[in-house]
């Protein structure tokens, strides 16, 4: 997954400084020096953002005390421009690793499963949402993000240490906010040098005939994690491009490059679907965590959630649009997950797009979805970046900060390089970073937010069971997924998923 205006991109959760109510405390130094960044030259707009346009200390001049106001009311997205920013949020590499998933968990298991997680994690989008919500009329704020959130739930937690130890909600949020979209960046490393390297190798053998059941003969070129290399230093000038405006235009290729991907991929698997009597209701339990991981990976879009409803000039709406918008994803998920594994069975790769035929036609599919991840980078990017790059630059000189942040966005490419060069499966990629980071923001901590919220207001034994029960099995997950992920990288198994990486396709 993956990429409001300022939150384009597959699964793309755009997070800032929460916009808070006028205060006359001190502003800690972080704060102070994301501030100064923005109001110097760092024209990124975060989720405190009425739009590309209008800066946060115009949103909050028009923000009246004691009132609950959102900041898009006056001049924010409409309904469907919001349904279209949540469906492309949560359309990307995830959803082409799904059919994967579905071998990991059975024809039957895998459907099934897909569908009971596509509704705890709209419930927990939706506890977030009214979490923010409370907090807003409450604290008299005109937005509160997730980690606001999560540290004003602390604070109204009936425990003392919880309440003293409140500002390290918003840490954890920020930590798995940044562990999620380097994750991300890395998955996109391994589908970028994938791809490529397979379009590079059947280029010899690649023909106009679609229909046939010939196998190219592939050219056996360099390893898959040299093509990574080679698309570092482009990846390393793209996320220099600081300016989230200008991002929208890559923004806009990669939306319309992935959507013609996906339209060729469906119109593919759904011909000649072979025999499913021979697939597997119910996959071996041990694969299974690989199946969580995947799916929970392809779900995580928590993060965007409230810079969607922030947006919105309606955002009565949004809990509406919310369930609408992630009802297509689920639809989308389920059955390009049955029908790719009914399509190829157990020849199917880490993601759809590498078990299409080598022909022009799908090999051009192919180049085009590789472009749409391509530009992608740099709008999951500017996440962590967000985050991190004031961090250095507001404890370095005046005269060196441009310096400052160049460097260590290149840092944080390199890292992102090097994971997936150490990692270079795109099946274990996707399924590591959906267990460690995804479990925690789309199951854990929504369930366990309501009952700190709410518990001094009175909440039902069945709720707080309801949350509990949600936070444990994300916590199981999140252990025994990564678990599984990170045997399977230690001492792979000899099933047909170790094909999964290009590396061994030749």
């Amino acid at each position: 997954m993956a990429t409001a205006a300022p939150e384009p991109g597959p699964g793309l959760e755009l997070k800032g400084s929460a916009a808070g109510g006028l205060s006359a405390d001190p502003l800690p130094a972080a704060t102070m020096s994301t501030q100064r960044l923005r109001n110097e030259d760092y024209h990124d707009y975060s989720s405190t953002d009425v739009s590309p346009e209008e800066s946060p200390s115009e949103g909050l001049s028009n923000f009246s005390p004691g009132s609950y106001q959102r900041f898009g009311e006056s001049s924010g997205t409409t309904w469907f421009q919001t349904l279209i920013h949540l469906l492309k949020g949560n359309v990307g590499t995830g959803l082409l690793g799904l059919p994967l998933a579905v071998r990991n968990a059975g024809l039957l298991m895998g459907p099934l499963s897909l569908l009971v997680i596509g509704i705890v994690a709209v419930h927990c989008m939706s506890i977030l949402v009214k979490c923010a919500h409370h907090f807003c009329r409450r604290l008299n704020k005109p937005f509160v993000d997730y980690g606001d959130t999560v540290m004003y739930g602390l604070e109204s937690s009936p425990s003392s240490w919880l309440r003293n130890h409140a500002h390290w909600g918003r840490h954890l949020v920020d930590f798995f906010l940044i562990v999620t979209q380097l994750g991300f960046c890395c998955v996109y490393f391994v589908f970028l040098a994938d791809n490529f390297k397979q379009v590079i190798e059947a280029a010899n053998g690649t023909t106009n005939n679609c229909h046939s059941n010939e196998t190219a003969i592939m050219t056996p070129t360099m390893d898959s994690r040299l093509y990574m290399l080679a698309f570092l230093p482009f990846l390393v000038l793209l996320v220099f491009v600081r300016n989230l405006r200008a991002l929208s235009i890559f923004s806009l290729l990669a939306n319309l490059s992935m959507l013609v991907s996906l339209v060729m991929i469906y119109q593919f698997i759904v011909q000649s679907i072979p025999d499913p009597s021979r697939l597997p209701l119910v996959a071996s339990w041990r694969t299974y965590p690989l199946f969580f991981g995947t799916a929970i990976f392809a779900f995580e879009g928590i993060g965007m959630v409230l810079p969607l409803e922030n947006k919105m000039k309606d955002p009565q709406k949004f809990p509406l649009i919310l369930y609408l918008g992630m009802a297509i994803v689920t639809i989308l998920y389920i059955s390009l997950g049955c029908l790719g594994y009914l399509q190829f069975g157990d020849s199917i790769q880490g993601s759809i797009t590498l078990n299409l035929p080598n022909c022009w036609l799908y090999q051009s599919v192919k180049l085009l979805y590789t472009i749409g991840i391509f530009f992608t980078y740099a709008l999951q990017f500017y996440v962590p970046a967000e985050i991190v790059v004031p961090f250095f630059v507001s404890r370095a000189p005046e005269r060196c900060e441009l310096l400052v942040d160049l460097s260590v966005r290149t840092v944080m490419v390199c890292l992102t390089c090097v994971l997936a060069i150490l990692i270079p499966r795109l099946d274990l990629v996707i399924s590591l970073v959906g267990s460690v980071s995804s479990s925690a923001l789309a199951l854990i901590i929504p369930p366990l937010l309501e009952i700190s919220t709410y518990c001094s207001e009175g909440l039902s034994p069945l709720t707080i069971a309801k949350d509990v029960l949600i936070s444990v099995l994300g916590f199981v997950g999140f252990v025994v997924g990564t678990y599984q992920s990170l045997s399977e990288l230690i001492q792979p198994s000899s099933t047909p998923s170790s094909t999964n990486s290009t590396s061994t396709f030749i």
